[in-house]
């Protein structure tokens, strides 16, 4: 996934929030199942993350 324009990069972050929002409840909610839903929401947080932060480096860089 490649954020294109301003409208991805707010849908994008507004997802993030969304999923630290299940992560915190899945860490509070606890048991055995859950710390396999927690990895997979924080890796899912992490690549949205990842992408936020090449979107927002290729959109400051000076155009040659």
């Amino acid at each position: 996934m490649t954020l294109r324009n301003e409208r991805e990069l707010a849908n994008t972050q507004r997802k993030l929030e969304d999923l630290n929002r299940l992560i915190e409840g899945a860490k509070a909610a606890g048991g055995a199942g859950r710390d396999a839903e927690v990895r997979s929401l924080t890796r899912l947080a992490n690549q949205l993350r990842e992408e936020i932060v090449r979107y927002q480096a290729a959109s400051s860089a000076p155009r040659c």
